[in-house]
């Protein structure tokens, strides 16, 4: 996997619902190196850290492979890297294959696979429709938030090398999936509850469908 944009956003002001509100999911990409630290990515901006930054979400990764798709979809927004809200851009990022729980070397820093994205209305105001909510999750392939066990610079051109794998199998895909299923997979579900490397109160939050 390699790094192909690194990116950072601002404090943007938008309108939800007739109210004034502020994100920073309007990330671009910048040409300097983005320093990884152990809550969120240094230079960035994280507005409500109730559900953004913090020890599993201190970065936020997306696949450069699934940007046709989403252009072919929305092909009259002015398409940059960063749409999607994340730090970082990866070329062969799969969450179908990564496995919450599996470390990685990511330029000189150290990272642990956590959780994927759960889109809200700020990514539909991105993307000048609410519809891209349920195409996000219907489509599968969220991206991955990860946890920095150890702090580092991330650079364009970097890879992203195994450390490594989880002895858990449980997928970024599998986990984004399940979140979503009116009927849970319990095999999926058990996966998911065991997982130390998910939060706490979302493996809590699960133990209401076993």
């Amino acid at each position: 996997m390699k790094v192909i944009s690194t990116n950072l956003g601002k404090r943007t002001k938008i309108i939800w619902n007739g109210k004034e509100t502020m994100t920073g999911i309007y990330k671009y990409p910048v040409e300097q190196p983005l320093y990884l630290d152990t809550d969120d990515v240094q230079g960035d901006t994280v507005v409500d850290r109730k559900y953004h930054g913090g020890t599993y979400k201190a970065c936020y990764l997306f696949s450069a492979d699934n940007y046709p798709y989403w252009k072919e979809k929305y092909p009259l927004l002015d398409w940059d890297w960063g749409m999607f809200g994340e730090n970082l851009t990866i070329e062969g990022l799969d969450e179908s294959q990564v496995r919450i729980g599996s470390t990685y070397k990511l330029g000189n820093a150290l990272v642990q696979i956590t959780q994927p994205r759960e889109p809200c209305y700020k990514l539909g105001i991105r993307f000048g429709n609410q519809d891209i909510l349920k195409q996000f999750i219907d489509h599968g392939f969220p991206g991955t938030y990860i946890r920095v066990l150890q702090p580092g610079k991330v650079a364009i051109g970097d890879t992203m090398e195994m450390v490594e794998d989880s002895t858990a199998t449980l997928t970024v895909q599998q986990y984004y999936n399940l979140l979503f299923a009116k009927t849970k997979d319990q095999d999926v579900l058990q996966m998911a509850i065991q997982n130390e490397a998910l939060p706490l109160e979302k493996r809590e939050k699960l133990k209401k469908w076993a």
